[in-house]
């Protein structure tokens, strides 16, 4: 599979580079984003962590606000970076930012017209990782982490995939689509009328019936305006408890939906996916 560099900056004696490329899984352009951390760059195979965004973003934000290229540059931590959906003028979209293209939701569509190239969870779980692992200078170690929607995405992808990923972790996620708006519009959309098709993307529910377990960190800020209405990690977190799932849960006063919070937390999440990738 062929790649196009479009972008390349130095950036604490890594490179932070953004890629296009042809996904056969989405039937489109995609792009990507990759911090290449000095370990890398000097020859050494290093871990990968994913990071999802969240609705209306793309590979640029969590790299150009997160603020954590410097700590992976440390820790010797690739991040990967994938845009949120497909994109595209013959990729079917909505008018509303929580449908359609930012908002692919990291799941495989069934329905028609999302079905013939919304198959994020594809992409991700299988497509990028093999062309990151082809190209540049990784190893299979993997982690998975993401905010929002992609925080849903995260831990969704990792439950169902607990030998691909050695921890997960997520800000703010939605963590009970089925039962709140953001989630019920874009399954009805995306995976039709048939709810029983939902609990495969729904994190809380996946969770109480896990029986392999992934180390998994969540941030909360209770200034979130999302926070009782779409994310709901209550749910998530009576979930862990059914099961004994080893999930740290960190609520805090003050801080809101932004990368603000992200930023002033994302340190803790790298240290932590760097102690499980070892």
């Amino acid at each position: 599979m062929s790649i196009e560099n479009i972008s390349r900056n130095k950036t604490f004696g890594g490179w932070h580079k953004q890629y296009s490329h042809h996904s056969q899984s989405l039937n489109c352009e995609m792009r990507f984003a990759i911090f290449l951390p000095p370990q890398a760059v000097n020859g050494q195979k290093v871990p990968v962590l994913y990071w999802l965004s969240g609705l209306t973003c793309s590979d640029e934000n969590f790299m150009q606000k997160a603020g954590a290229l410097r700590i992976a540059a440390e820790l010797g931590i690739a991040i990967v970076a994938p845009d949120t959906s497909p994109r595209g003028s013959d990729v079917a979209d909505d008018d509303s930012y929580d449908l359609g293209q930012g908002a692919g939701f990291y799941l495989n569509a069934t329905q028609a017209p999302w079905d013939s190239h919304y198959k994020m969870y594809d992409y991700v779980v299988n497509e990028l990782p093999k062309l990151i692992e082809e190209t540049f200078q990784v190893s299979d170690k993997r982690s998975i982490a993401g905010h929002s929607m992609g925080g849903h995405g995260a831990l969704t992808i990792a439950l169902r995939n607990p030998q691909r990923y050695c921890s997960v972790s997520a800000f703010s996620p939605i963590s009970n689509p089925i039962n709140c708006p953001w989630g019920q519009k874009a399954f009805s959309a995306y995976l039709g009328s048939d709810k029983d098709t939902w609990r495969a993307y729904d994190a809380s529910i996946l969770m109480r019936q896990a029986t392999q377990f992934v180390p998994a960190k969540v941030d909360q800020g209770l200034e979130d305006n999302f926070l009782v209405e779409q994310l709901k990690p209550e749910s998530l977190e009576a979930a862990a408890k059914s099961n004994g799932y080893p999930l740290q849960l960190n609520s805090h006063q003050g801080y809101d939906h932004s990368y603000y919070f992200i930023a002033s937390f994302i340190e803790e999440h790298l240290r932590f996916h760097a102690e499980h990738l070892g």
